[in-house]
């Protein structure tokens, strides 16, 4: 009896102990999934590294956006390399050839002006004074340099630069005619010059309605045609006229006429097409710089000091 109950005892403990371990080795295997959560976390912190390093480039971005790229005309002109200027070339000093057929005057050093703000090169086409605003209209040229001065007609068909110079209206006559062509009524009824499609034929058509209007092409052809008697002679910008008369061995003069302020207050500008108003804006900075400093004033002057010499 005693031997049997030892037996059971013995049995009772064996299956407890074996019941103990299998406990155990469940729960072990339950507690194994908790390195999943440090492969979580990494995820995290490479997702968060990774926006760190993102950052930056974006923060750069958005640095960058303020820096606006050129646009139209402009953007045009610095893809080409070039800015395309119209001008005539005969009109000293603001627009002029050397001896070495090179362009020059104060007009065409505002032109480079220009032409280096943007970055590019220059390029001069000349042709007739009256060709110049369409070929601006219709993009032969970017921009027409000629001594232009503001009208509310040409205001209509394009687009003008802030002021770079203004200057007086003078009649250049025969030597020996300035006090016999000095009043309106001495010049009824009489011819009196000038250039063909500019600001000069609308001040004679306005400022001197009882005289007959005669255009030429070319200033030069004026003189000559004044030199010689067939006309009373001619109006002109005040520079013009002064290094005409200075080049005309005596033949020619100033008249004492003068042209009321309200009849010929002119300024000269820049004209451009219409819509282009990235590239006025570049121009207009550059007459600003170039007017406050003296700087055209200067070239002004040793384009009068070059004429003359060239005895234009």
């Amino acid at each position: 009896m005693k031997k049997n109950s030892l037996t059971k005892l013995l049995a009772l403990t064996l299956c407890a102990v074996l019941a103990l371990g299998l406990f155990a080795g469940c729960a072990a295997k339950t507690e194994e999934p908790a390195p999943a959560a440090t492969t979580e976390t990494a995820a995290t912190e490479t997702t968060e590294t990774t926006a760190e390093e993102t950052a930056p480039a974006e923060e750069a971005t958005e640095e960058a956006a303020p820096a606006e790229e050129a646009t139209g005309l402009l953007a045009e002109i610095k893809a080409r390399g070039k800015l395309i200027v119209g001008t005539e070339a005969q009109y000293a000093p603001y627009e002029f050839k050397d001896l070495d057929a090179n362009f020059a005057g104060c007009d065409m050093w505002l032109a480079q002006q220009i032409a280096d703000a943007i970055g590019v090169e220059l390029e001069v086409v000349d042709m007739a004074f009256d060709g110049i605003i369409p070929a601006v209209k219709s993009g032969q040229v970017d921009i027409g340099i000629a001594a232009f001065t503001k009208t509310p007609e040409r205001a209509e068909e394009i687009d003008f630069s802030n002021l770079y110079e203004t200057s007086a209206q003078l009649l250049i006559v025969k030597t020996g005619d300035a006090d016999k062509y000095s009043t309106k009524e001495a010049l009824a009824g009489q011819k009196v010059g000038a250039q063909k499609g500019t600001i000069q034929s609308q001040l004679v058509l306005s400022a001197l309605p009882d005289s007959e209007l005669f255009e030429l092409e070319k200033y030069p052809a004026l003189a000559l045609e004044t030199q010689n008697g067939n006309i009373a002679g001619f109006v002109v910008d005040q520079a013009v006229g002064e290094a005409l008369v200075a080049t005309s061995d005596g033949k020619l003069e100033v008249s004492d006429f003068e042209f009321t302020a309200e009849e010929a207050s002119f300024g000269k500008a820049a004209v451009l097409a219409k819509g282009t108003e990235d590239l006025m804006a570049v121009v207009n900075e550059v007459v600003d710089k170039v007017t406050a400093d003296g700087s055209y004033q200067q070239a002004y002057g040793e384009a009068v000091a070059l004429a003359a010499s060239l005895g234009l």
